[in-house]
């Protein structure tokens, strides 16, 4: 029933943009078809009582019809080619990203363009790496569980670095892949687990170690319903491929699908708020094998109801070079799914929040630079502390 609520909200988004980018559509439309301020509606009658009154005029003056057929009309006054051009021209949206930008650091970022961007993270005391399946697979430690092996850690340090590209081939549309690299350091585990392998206990064996490599690679699109230097409304589909090493903690070892709206919004010259919403959805994620659990052949891997909101101010607003404080929070509510936990393994009902301190630099129009210090409020987390750097090129 959660999953399909989420869902219900996620693809309502999904149907009012198209609504909204046709309703744009017709509103240009129209405005084209209107008449420009030289236009006159009695245009022809015009011309037909001008004809009457130069023949009027003509027999007046001694000159008959006939005469007066015979003469020239007048030129109408030549335009250049390059005055017509300037007149049919349209008006062109710019090509190139507003030279504001997105300020904030964690929240995904509302405007399409095209970009490059290096990330770091590092992230310390995750106390429950396998909830619902979302930083890695159920621990290896159960049976039939696909996660590293032997021991279930209870507080692990990692390390993310990612390689991102973002190309908008039209102003409101773009692709984007992304490549993260994992570093993992287990710190301690769950007493009585570190010599457990798939629900068996193997005398002598010892917990796993540090562990590093590709984690798992994602990819999605951008789709804007509006897109200004003042706002922007985007629809935002990632999903993720399962090309990190579950078994290692490099990845989650399933398929999972991320839909979520973006919201930017420039108050003032300085100030500026932008927004997420969006919901984490695994599929065929593993499940509990454990015939002395109630919660046998539960699903492991849960849906994740996320939301974020970050407000920024420009300290300084130069033409070329801008230095903004970014305050963001961010949230997440497990709907389901499980953990390896001393206690009760349910994850469902979980809140997880955390309050995000950063600063973003932008010189010139395409270079910015952002680093900040994240901090969880809740007892549960995906971690207690983290920092982050970043390198963003928008061209």
């Amino acid at each position: 029933m959660k999953r399909l609520i989420l869902i219900l909200v996620v693809f309502l988004a999904i149907a009012v943009l198209p609504s909204a980018l046709i309703a744009q559509q017709t509103g240009l439309s129209r405005m084209k078809e209107q008449p420009g301020p030289g236009a006159s509606p009695l245009g022809d009658a015009s011309s037909t009582g001008g004809l009457a009154e130069a023949s009027m005029t003509s027999s007046a003056s001694g000159i008959s019809p006939s005469v007066a057929e015979s003469q020239p009309d007048p030129q109408p006054p030549q335009t250049s080619k390059s005055t017509q051009s300037q007149k049919t021209a349209p008006a062109k949206e710019p090509s190139g990203p507003p030279l504001e930008g997105s300020m904030v650091g964690y929240v995904d970022d509302a405007i399409v363009g095209s970009q490059v961007r290096i990330r770091f993270d590092a992230g310390f005391k995750d106390n429950a790496p396998d909830r619902a399946e979302f930083f890695y697979p159920q621990c290896g430690c159960s049976l039939g569980g696909p996660g590293p092996r032997p021991g279930a850690s209870n507080n692990i340090n990692f390390q993310q670095l990612y390689f991102q590209g973002e190309f908008a081939p039209v102003r409101r549309f773009s692709v984007f892949t992304e490549v993260p690299i994992r570093w993992i350091q287990p710190q301690s585990f769950i007493p009585g687990t570190s010599n457990h392998v798939q629900g068996v206990v193997v005398p002598g064996a010892s917990p796993f170690s540090n562990q590093s490599g590709i984690s798992d690679v994602r990819a999605g699109f951008k789709l804007a319903a509006t897109a200004s230097s003042d706002h922007s409304l985007t629809f935002q589909f990632k999903a993720y491929f399962p090309s990190g090493d579950g078994s290692r903690g490099l990845g989650t070892a399933h398929y999972s699908v991320e839909p979520s709206l973006l919201y930017y919004q420039r108050l003032s010259e300085r100030w500026a708020v932008e927004s997420q919403i969006g919901g984490w959805i695994p599929i065929n994620g593993s499940s509990l094998n454990n015939k002395k659990s109630s919660f046998n052949g539960d699903n492991y891997a849960g849906d994740i109801f996320f939301y974020g909101i970050g407000p920024s101010y420009k300290l300084v607003n130069r033409e070329n070079i801008k230095f903004a404080p970014v305050v963001e929070l961010f949230g997440w509510h497990v709907l389901g799914g499980l953990e390896t936990v001393a206690g009760a393994p349910d994850a469902s009902g979980t809140d997880i929040v955390n309050l995000k301190l950063g600063v973003r630099t932008s010189f010139g129009r395409h270079n910015s630079i952002y680093a900040g210090f994240g901090q969880a409020v809740t007892h549960s987390v995906w971690y207690e502390h983290i920092v982050r750097l970043e390198y963003r090129y928008s061209f």
